[in-house]
């Protein structure tokens, strides 16, 4: 399978979150748009990596924290399998450190658990024309010090 899909075909996305409220959610959201089939819902890294090939998503969102596997290691093995898969990150954790780690293991977006629903449709609309994708919450936690330009002009 490649990334290209047939003009006027839905972005076949799935869920991975281990808190079934959060996943349940993200699927009422998403099931709101007409252009989007949501092709099921996970609780963990493993399962999402045994369904892959069966429900052939376009689009990942993958929480980072889960139980038996955990979405670092699940994105990894998945890109590595599936390389024209778009992972998107859903996460609560906005330090730099998540971040720059999840974008570093192939993830081709960054979201926070705590923006506008409507990020979330932006964010996979982003990843599926290629783009990389970080909500602003995470663009903010990912830029440089402002003090950093003057300590080094101080030397």
């Amino acid at each position: 399978m490649t990334d290209a899909r047939p003009a006027g075909t839905p972005i076949r996305v799935a869920i991975v979150d281990d808190h079934p409220m959060v996943a349940e959610g993200i699927e009422a959201i998403l099931d709101s748009f007409p252009d989007i089939a949501v092709v099921g819902t996970y609780a963990n890294g493993r399962a999402i990596i045994e369904a892959v090939e069966d429900i052939r998503p376009d689009v990942i969102l993958l929480d980072l924290n889960m139980p038996e596997m955990g979405g670092l290691t699940a994105c990894e093995i998945l890109l590595e399998e599936h390389p024209w898969l778009k992972i998107l990150i859903l996460s609560m954790h906005d330090s730099p450190e998540y971040i720059s780690t999840a974008l570093d293991h192939g993830a081709m977006g960054y979201v926070l658990k705590d923006v506008p629903t409507d990020e979330i449709k932006r964010a996979i609309d982003v990843v599926m024309g290629g783009e990389r994708y970080l909500c602003t919450g995470a663009q903010g936690s990912l830029a440089p010090p402002r003090t950093a330009g003057h300590l080094a002009n101080r030397e």
